[in-house]
């Protein structure tokens, strides 16, 4: 069925973000990219009655036009619309912080962060489903893993995503890890940081891909110390300073110190002993200590969500 004529206000939640970012989450799945690309560029979106580019960005109390189109059906084997996921049939979040701009979740081990191929339930899914009619939609501000447990920031509103990034752009967000390896670490000693930087990129062929260290792709950093070790297995802390797909993993798998549980880079089987236990910004800290089982189990504090001064004007990238 056509959907007819639609004109939208610009909240505070969605203020700030280019025309085309915010066409994209308004409308969903519903209009594919070359479509809004499209209706812009022929002048069929229009902007407080105005013609406007892809890249304008908007301001709170806009009227954005857009003109009549027929939906678009899923691609073969995409997920379920959320629309047809009843909210009671979905895992339920564990939920650390939650104000009007930000929502921090401990997510579990098995649920990815995005939909992907025979993943048909994500946390994004699982978010839209809990406040299908938020103007903007609850967007995550980093990834992690599938099976990697722990925090994870996800944005209720444009200024908060975009705080998050430029924090992260400037050093001003520390995302800490703690990650069980095999063998005796040797590369420093108890709490001595190490830094490891190396070049990575994918390889291997589709569905079986993998990232290697060598001499192409891009820059990975990260700094690391020792905290505990039994000879055979050691607790590690990690500290990211680069954000890559599989960076711990790579980084100390191609050291010959594999995290416990990793498969893919020759940690044995699972579970994953990676857990995200700490994000610290300006103005705000959160930590959430490993469910990990003995002889894995940390002495940690406990749960931690503090966020009173968290003034996203004073972020960079609120200009």
């Amino acid at each position: 069925m056509k959907i007819p004529v639609q004109t939208f206000t610009v909240t505070a939640e969605e203020a700030g973000q280019k025309l085309l970012q915010y066409l994209a989450r308004r409308l969903g799945r519903d209009v594919p990219p070359a479509a809004l690309q499209r209706f812009i560029r022929t002048g069929q979106v229009r902007v407080d009655g105005k013609r406007a580019k892809p890249f304008n960005r908007l301001a709170l109390g806009q009227l954005v036009r857009v003109p009549p189109y027929e939906p678009g059906g899923p691609e073969p084997g995409a997920p379920r619309p959320v629309a047809d996921m009843p909210p009671e049939t979905l895992p339920a979040l564990d939920i650390l912080h939650e104000d009007a701009d930000l929502l921090v979740l401990v997510k579990p081990a098995g649920l990815p962060v995005h939909p992907g191929s025979g993943h048909a339930t994500a946390l994004t899914t699982i978010l839209h489903a809990r406040d299908p009619e938020a103007p903007f939609k609850p967007t995550p501000a980093h990834r992690l893993d599938r099976d990697t447990t722990g925090i994870l920031l996800v944005a209720k509103s444009y200024r908060a995503l975009r705080g998050i990034h430029a924090a992260m752009d400037a050093g001003e967000m520390d995302k800490d890890y703690l990650t069980w390896v095999q063998g005796r670490w040797m590369l420093g000693e108890v709490n001595e940081w190490v830094t490891l930087r190396d070049r990575l990129a994918k390889e291997g062929a589709p569905g079986r891909e993998r990232m290697e260290a060598g001499e192409e792709g891009k820059e990975a950093v990260a700094k690391v110390r020792l905290l505990f070790t039994t000879g055979e297995a050691s607790l590690l802390e990690v500290r990211l300073e680069t954000g890559r797909t599989h960076q711990i993993r790579t980084q100390l798998g191609s050291r010959g110190h594999p995290v416990i549980g990793d498969a893919k880079y020759g940690g044995g089987r699972p579970p994953l002993y990676l857990h995200a236990w700490r994000i610290v910004l300006p103005g705000a800290a959160f930590c959430v200590p490993p469910p990990w089982p003995a002889p894995w189990a940390v002495a940690r504090p406990r749960r931690i969500a503090i966020a009173p001064d968290l003034d996203w004007s004073q972020l960079p990238g609120q200009d």
